[in-house]
């Protein structure tokens, strides 16, 4: 890496982090609310910060993209006692998922992936293939791909019967804005969001900060708080409006 590169990154990260030690994110200038009952879960990499006080043994949690990395789904079992549903079609993560999740009743595993609508479709996989996630946008632009099927939010809340949704995480590798608007259509308001804007790190083109801030108060415009982020476009929102 270039002096003069690496130089650029490592102000944009001190910013960043300058940034969120004042109070607000620092792509999209939103202020952070402070709560005393944040906690981190998972193992780095897969961790999340969440209020605690909004979960319990009754709440139901999907986490959406499962990779091979479940530690915060297992810590909030762990934690809460709660009912966790995974959703991730990867060959990847249904074979991490046997194998660590075998003997978790409270863990339920389902090999689809969530977009706006029931139907088959291409995931194609990251450059790097020690990674596994893939990506139904293409973000990192490769050729190799597997097809899975894709269902809509509402469509799986319902077949499972459940009325309402504790938290929701989102680590879809740029599924995530689709899924944000099927969300708002249908009327899911999740009491914690947990969304990962993978254009952050694979921008499709220059216009993709507008994109994150967009959605971002879209989602502060349901009565959602921005309760925690590290300046990275990971984001912990918390809602506690009953409609």
């Amino acid at each position: 890496m270039k002096p003069l590169s690496l130089l650029r990154r490592v102000l944009a990260r001190l910013y960043r982090e300058l940034a969120v030690r004042a109070g607000f994110d620092p792509l999209t200038g939103t202020p952070i609310r402070r709560r005393a009952d944040l906690k981190r879960y998972g193992n780095r990499g897969a961790e999340w910060t969440i209020p605690t006080a909004l979960l319990s043994s009754d709440s139901v949690v999907y986490c959406v993209g499962c990779g091979e990395d479940i530690s915060f789904d297992l810590a909030l079992i762990a934690e809460f006692g709660c009912e966790v549903h995974g959703f991730d079609p990867t060959p990847r993560a249904i074979q991490h998922v046997e194998r660590v999740a075998k003997d978790q009743p409270r863990y339920v595993f389902h090999a689809v992936g969530l977009w706006s609508e029931r139907k088959l479709m291409r995931f194609f996989a990251p450059v790097d293939p020690r990674h596994v996630s893939h990506s139904l946008l293409n973000v990192q632009k490769t050729e190799s791909f597997f097809e899975a099927q894709v269902e809509r939010l509402a469509e799986i809340q319902r077949e499972l019967g459940h009325t309402r949704v504790g938290l929701l995480k989102l680590d879809i590798e740029g599924a995530e804005y689709e899924v944000l608007r099927t969300l708002e259509e249908d009327s899911i308001f999740p009491q914690i969001l947990c969304v990962e804007f993978d254009e952050f790190f694979h921008p499709l083109d220059a216009a993709f900060k507008t994109r994150i801030r967009d959605r971002v108060q879209r989602i502060l415009s349901r009565g959602y708080e921005l309760v925690h982020t590290s300046g990275n476009a990971n984001y912990t929102f918390a809602r506690t409006l009953n409609e």
